[in-house]
């Protein structure tokens, strides 16, 4: 895959701020708890570009990133979540109805779990919110006592079949001055 500017993988190529890993042959991004999302593709033209999702883990209701509180980038970092994704919450309190989500039976995360994806995660509290500029854009954040599992899709439409979802988290950077 190749890496536009301002994108840098080393010391002497890019911009430094704009810092993505290439471990054996695979390209990452590494967010601020320490965590690698592997980035699936890249558009240096509208400046975005897609990590693959955690997965949920095998026997249990958990994203494996659930110990380091989700996904989240540093505030002061040229990347922020773009307002394209739906994330599916999974696994989740009451607590969550105190904010503005769709935790009804029409929610995509039903969808998900009917196609039998979400196995563990089957017949939990879930919801879903499309990410926008109200929700912080620098964060997808899972805790125990809150959701413990989160799928993300990129430009989801609710009509389209759960066969043409893309899955990824979309990050999109502010180009350097």
């Amino acid at each position: 895959m190749d890496v536009p500017y301002p994108l840098s993988t080393s010391d002497d190529c890019g911009n430094p701020n704009y810092k993505v890993y290439c471990n054996n042959d695979t390209l990452e991004f590494l967010s601020s708890v320490g965590f690698y999302y592997k980035i699936l593709s890249i558009n240096p033209y509208t400046s975005r570009f897609i990590i693959s999702p955690p997965f949920i883990q095998k026997d249990s209701c958990q994203s494996c990133d659930l110990s380091l509180g989700g996904f989240k980038i540093d505030e002061n970092s040229p990347f922020n979540v773009s307002s394209r994704n739906m994330i599916m919450l999974f696994n989740c309190s009451e607590n969550i109805f105190l904010f503005p989500l769709n935790c009804s039976s029409s929610s995509p995360c039903r969808r998900f779990e009917e196609a039998n994806q979400g196995r563990n995660c089957k017949n939990t509290l879930c919801c879903s919110y499309l990410k926008d500029a109200s929700i912080t854009s620098h964060r997808i954040r899972i805790r125990d006592g809150g959701c413990t599992a989160y799928i993300s899709l990129v430009d989801f439409k609710t009509e389209e079949s759960i066969n043409a979802w893309r899955y990824g988290i979309e990050l999109q950077w502010i180009p350097p001055n």
